[in-house]
């Protein structure tokens, strides 16, 4: 079977004063229909606010740029939490949870969403419920339903409901008051990876920042785990697969460089260069290998099981090392002596292997 798996950058569904949205759809990258994942990405310019919202899907939402402010309430809360969000924050959300998001600086807000849509109605894209706006969930009942749920006269749901003109992204004015954020909202809800402990950092090469139910408790809730990767220049992370049934959804935060895929049968299905914006799928059980070019390349990725297990096939650890040599030579047909020098290499790298 052919799969198309060449990376690929969102398309406009929005734009406005207040930002834009935009995503990855299964016309464009079909293997997010395959995998049930959905892809899209969140802009917020000054004072834009996305309003309430919740979705069908599980996510991880990963803030690429800028800083700003995220409102969530949990399923039979009375109150919410505000949650003050900057560059490198990751925050898991599970399917049902209310949120909106508002930029109150002058420099871009943007903010990526992966995530399962295997419970959603519309598998690889996100099915979203706004709370308001034109296309809000109460604009569908008649005055009738409506006054009767909220206790108010049907001439004052006409304004508060079906005269909206606002789209879910809007721009706030000056002076409009927001809710101010908790730090101890972000408890237990959020983790920055470009300042949580390093679970791989190899000189050179590169390092890893893993986000999984220890360091994250609500990504057992969405089923989902992630990583941030950042690879040195010219350096590159070695021949890996996910040994648990995984697929590996990757987006290109910056940089560039080369990768190439490897498939059923030992056939290449995917060699080429990715670069920032870019989002691919590799299957599961596929083998992924990337190079940096000399500026590097910076990745996150989420992986469909809350904490995954990787198996690599070079370095320190990888299972070549595990086998026996004598299998190991006679699997190749080759002799000890070649045998022995394979298995001398990469006795002290890791993952990622700096450039010569």
């Amino acid at each position: 079977m052919e799969i198309d798996l060449a990376p690929k950058a969102p398309k406009g569904l929005y734009t406005g004063d207040g930002g834009s949205y935009s995503s990855w759809t299964p016309d464009d990258l079909p293997m997010l229909r395959v995998a049930s994942i959905g892809a899209a990405k969140l802009t917020l310019n000054s004072r834009g606010f996305a309003a309430p919202s919740y979705s069908g899907s599980s996510k991880v939402a990963y803030v690429l740029q800028g800083s700003g402010v995220c409102g969530l309430t949990i399923p039979e809360a009375t109150t919410e939490k505000v949650i003050k969000i900057k560059e490198g924050d990751a925050l898991a959300i599970p399917f049902g949870f209310v949120t909106w998001w508002f930029n109150p600086n002058d420099s871009d807000l943007a903010i990526l969403f992966l995530g399962d849509t295997s419970k959603g109605h519309r598998p690889g894209q996100f099915t979203d419920f706004h709370l308001t706006g034109p296309t809000g969930i109460f604009t569908g009942f008649t005055p009738e339903f409506v006054s009767r749920a909220w206790d108010l006269s049907q001439s004052d749901v006409s304004k508060l409901v079906h005269d909206q003109s606002n789209a879910g992204i809007v721009k706030l004015k000056v002076g409009q008051k927001m809710p101010e954020p908790s730090d101890k909202d972000r408890d237990g809800l959020v983790v920055n990876c470009l300042e949580a402990p390093l679970d791989v950092d190899i000189k050179g090469g590169g390092c890893v920042v893993v986000l999984n139910s220890k360091n994250l408790p609500t990504v057992e809730s969405v089923g989902l785990g992630a990583d941030l990767v950042r690879l040195h220049g010219g350096a590159m992370c070695s021949p890996g697969f996910s040994s648990d049934s995984a697929y590996q959804v990757t987006y290109v935060v910056r940089g560039s460089g080369r990768v190439q895929v490897v498939g059923v049968d030992g056939k290449r299905v995917l060699e080429t260069k990715v670069s920032g914006g870019q989002l691919f799928i590799v299957p599961r059980f596929f083998v992924v290998s990337k190079i940096a070019d000399p500026e590097g390349m910076e990745w996150f990725s989420i992986i469909t099981t809350p904490n995954p297990v990787f198996s690599h096939l070079a370095g320190r650890t990888s299972v070549w090392k595990a086998i026996s040599p004598e299998v190991l030579a006679a699997a190749f047909d080759t002799t000890p002596e070649l045998e022995q020098l394979f298995r001398s290499k990469r006795t002290s790298d890791e993952i990622f292997f700096p450039p010569k």
